[in-house]
């Protein structure tokens, strides 16, 4: 039995079915426990336990209700979710729209925001993010906005990627952001950029080999319209007027012109370190 998964799973509160104990084997060894950490306990000392087909460790068999009633949350924000991306799919440069975080582990509490990444059409990412907008706004979309406490079922659009920039480089190659690739769920699938974005990210089954299936992809992007001089220049003064206004509000977020990925908080430092695989 992957102890490891378990352990890992059990910091989102989410005992583990047969199933999942399969998709999520895991090839990493935790780090030592430390006094100042009390989740960080050594995995191979963990005691499981099996009950209604969960897996989880000894003493939290609470866990089970709470991943069951978590489902039934999760599968209305779904619905939502796949309501946006379908209006969203109506935008030509929009070449994926995918489910990320919690609701993509089907584990979304009933107050929770709704997770989304985008990938867009090379070169058009920002221009692309002021129609996505525009389009949230028509059509009345639920939108969470920066240190708005109101997030129940509001999209929170957080990561924005072009599709010449998908992969994560190699520092920021980890046992979590592993996972959180792995668990993405595609809504919105053009031009096959879901096996695309796996492929170029083909390093997340070092850590979880059986959490997807990755098949070859062949290089290079279509040439598109955006490669027109005037559309270019459009882009650049849409990244300007974007970027100038989230300046003074920039903290750990990562802002490009390929890329935008707003996460205030380093939720991935936080798990590592639970882990003891950070000091």
């Amino acid at each position: 039995m992957d102890k490891v998964a378990i352990f890992y799973h059990d910091i989102f509160d989410f005992p583990l079915t047969k199933d999942d104990l399969v998709r999520w084997s895991c090839l990493a060894k935790l780090g030592p426990a430390l006094p100042d950490r009390p989740r960080s306990r050594s995995a191979r000392k963990v005691e499981v336990e099996n009950k209604s087909g969960f897996f989880f460790i000894k003493g939290k068999a609470d866990l089970i209700s709470k991943r069951i009633s978590r489902v039934k949350a999760s599968q209305k924000k779904l619905r939502i979710a796949e309501r946006a991306s379908k209006i969203l799919s109506f935008i030509p440069t929009v070449k994926m729209v995918a489910v990320t975080g919690s609701l993509a582990m089907m584990n979304s509490g009933k107050n929770s925001d709704i997770d989304l990444m985008i990938v867009t059409r090379k070169r058009m990412l920002w221009t692309t993010r002021l129609f996505v907008y525009l389009l949230i706004w028509l059509f009345g979309i639920g939108l969470r906005r920066p240190n708005n406490k109101q997030e129940k079922d509001r999209l929170c659009i957080n990561i924005w990627l072009d599709e010449s920039d998908i992969a994560w480089s190699k520092p920021d190659r980890n046992l979590y952001t592993a996972h959180e690739i792995a668990q993405i769920v595609s809504l919105v699938n053009k031009d096959e950029t879901y096996e695309k974005f796996l492929w170029k990210n083909k390093w997340i089954l070092e850590f979880w080999p059986q959490s997807v299936k990755i098949q070859k992809q062949e290089a290079g992007i279509r040439n598109h319209v955006s490669e027109n001089p005037l559309f270019m220049v459009v882009e650049k003064l849409a990244f300007k007027i974007q970027y100038l206004y989230m300046k003074n509000k920039i903290s750990r977020e990562t802002i490009t012109p390929t890329r935008a990925l707003f996460h205030p908080h380093d939720w991935g430092k936080t798990v590592l370190t639970r882990l003891g695989l950070l000091d």
